[in-house]
């Protein structure tokens, strides 16, 4: 069939199927060629790769990962959109759509079984209302995945890539950062969807770390401390982890600082995540002795 890039063919198909959009699910189908071979390009996707794509819509995505790559997962949790799939990606034989939720699939076990455990690369338009988890689950699982391209609402790609002192720098850029080297690959607004969201949008790639940029003891213990900082931002870095429930005294808080010779009045948003690290590790060192 004609590539569903072209808006004519999505929206011929969303009419066959009487197919109605379930916002539950923040389904936004991209019918743009240019943008489509930019998400291609950011991912390198080529013929020796397996590609796991999550929430493939009708399948616009879909089409262009089988051309370029050896072998594409496809998990959908809509159920109506499986019998949409079967007949947009009729063409493709190295495409496998699995009909489920993506944060319940066992994504290593599927890597084992398709790729000899070797690390696949994740492209999706992702839905904005789950973008976080989705992105947190690959990374924090540490799933064997060599780089997550994805598309996502501008704002939040914007927050990935922020550094110290920014509007956008916060728990996730943190998050991020810590375990992958984010750069936007494009901004795309919103006339290149059906139906068209309200806000616009931006491809990011995460190009995950063989290891950490840093070295962290409790890394449990930095993310509690990362968690409170950006949730009273405007309060001293001191007062939002006391009042953020992590079981640290405000004195050991003021000297670790002291050590690291920053002022006692400084705030979260202000540290590096290296920073970060080393007053998890002065704080963990104090307390295991």
């Amino acid at each position: 069939m004609e590539k569903l890039s072209n808006p004519q063919v999505t929206i011929a198909t969303i009419k066959k199927y009487d197919f109605a959009f379930q916002k539950k699910f923040g389904q936004n189908f991209l019918i743009d060629e240019h943008v489509l071979n930019k998400i291609i390009g950011a991912a390198g996707v080529t013929k020796d790769d397996m590609v796991l794509e999550i929430g493939p819509g009708f399948g616009t995505l879909t089409q262009y990962l089988a051309e370029s790559a050896r072998e594409v997962v496809a998990v959908e949790i809509d159920k109506a959109l499986i019998p949409v799939l079967n007949e947009t990606l009729a063409d493709y034989d190295n495409v496998t759509v699995i009909n489920d939720d993506i944060l319940k699939v066992d994504i290593e076990g599927l890597v084992n079984e398709r790729n000899d455990g070797k690390p696949v690369k994740v492209v999706a338009n992702l839905p904005y209302y789950i973008t976080t988890p989705i992105i947190m689950g690959l990374l924090e699982n540490h799933v064997p995945v060599d780089n997550i391209t994805v598309m996502v609402q501008k704002e939040v790609a914007e927050r990935m890539q922020a550094g110290p002192g920014t509007k956008d720098y916060g728990a996730l850029s943190l998050a991020v950062q810590y375990y992958a080297k984010p750069y936007i690959a494009a901004n795309v607004p919103p006339n290149c969807f059906i139906p068209r969201p309200n806000v616009g949008s931006a491809v990011i790639r995460l190009e995950l770390f063989d290891a950490p940029p840093v070295k962290v003891i409790d890394e449990r213990l930095m993310f509690q401390m990362i968690r409170a900082s950006f949730n009273q931002r405007r309060k001293t870095l001191q007062n939002s982890i006391v009042n953020g429930g992590v079981s640290v005294t405000k004195d050991r808080i003021v000297a670790a600082l002291k050590r690291m010779e920053l002022s006692e009045t400084i705030r979260g948003e202000a540290l590096t995540l290296s920073q970060f690290a080393e007053l998890a590790n002065l704080l963990s060192e104090e307390r295991d002795s």
